[in-house]
């Protein structure tokens, strides 16, 4: 695996969570995040869209060729072949990553923002599930829901910065990011019982990475109105807050190791997505 750790520097909350996984299962999370990153930086960086496009397509056309002169696309196929990722996931990744270089990246639509979400993260919780050996098909689409969630909270935490870029993801207004923070809850609500079906070495990790993230929205709802949120800059948990959460964690794991629920009969607020993306073909 790389000796690179983006994820150290650029998910410090997951990071966090990642303390709690057996190392070995770590770097494998870290070398899935690697990539992710990689590619994210090519949309993210201050060239011109011309460039970010062509360099982007290069590395799309590297990973097809299976260019392994690129040590992080060497891992992330090392890891398509141990755990089976479908090529369409991956593929749906370079499509979210792609719709974001743009000199305007606008969503007009519930529809447009979840399908955006599961395109840059629901994705990636996929595969994560997968590399933490979660095999039942509900499970999977929990994991989804999960990447899906944090991905929300990333939106409604991000927007000032990236009404900056030009990225109109939602509106620069207080009740859209309630909302769309409320909307987070359900994709949360639904991950939960699901966390059973990972093994219990990796379960407590997962918990963590989930009561952390939560928490950032929470704390944004606590600002009460634009112009404070505006005023607080990027909202994070100190280093206080997410020991406070982990140790809430603890009590989440004894929660699904006493209940008898699971998630078999979860209603996952998949329709809209399914429009456009067949999820039971990714899984």
């Amino acid at each position: 695996m790389s000796d690179k750790n983006y994820l150290s520097t650029y998910a410090k909350s997951f990071n966090w969570a990642g303390f709690f996984l057996p190392k070995l299962t770590y770097k494998k999370c870290s070398a899935l995040y690697d990539f992710c990153r990689v590619v994210d930086n090519i949309a993210d960086d201050k060239n011109p869209i011309e460039i970010k496009q062509n360099k982007f397509q290069e590395f799309k056309k590297k990973f097809n060729k299976k260019n392994f002169d690129d040590s992080v696309i060497e891992n992330m196929w090392k890891l398509i072949n141990e755990f089976n990722f479908s090529l369409n996931v991956v593929q749906d990744l370079f499509d979210g990553i792609e719709s974001d270089i743009k000199s305007e990246v606008r969503l007009n639509s519930k529809k447009e923002l979840l399908v955006y979400s599961y395109r840059v993260a629901g994705t990636v919780g996929l595969m994560m599930a997968k590399i933490l050996k979660v095999n039942k098909k509900e499970s999977l689409k929990s994991a989804i829901d999960l990447g899906i969630a944090m991905q929300l909270t990333n939106i409604s935490r991000d927007v000032i910065e990236d009404l900056s870029n030009r990225r109109f993801y939602i509106q620069e207004n207080f009740d859209h990011i309630i909302s769309t923070i409320e909307l987070s809850e359900k994709f949360y609500k639904n991950s939960f019982y699901s966390i059973k079906e990972i093994p219990l070495g990796f379960r407590f990790s997962i918990l963590v990475a989930r009561r952390v993230y939560r928490q950032i929205g929470y704390k944004i709802l606590s600002k009460n109105n634009i112009e404070n949120y505006k005023e607080s800059g990027k909202i994070y948990l100190n280093n206080f807050e997410k020991l406070f959460q982990t140790f809430i964690s603890i009590f989440d794991l004894i929660k699904l190791s006493l209940t008898n629920k699971n998630d078999n009969n979860i209603q996952h607020d998949h329709l809209l997505i399914n429009e456009e993306i067949n999820l039971d073909e990714r899984i």
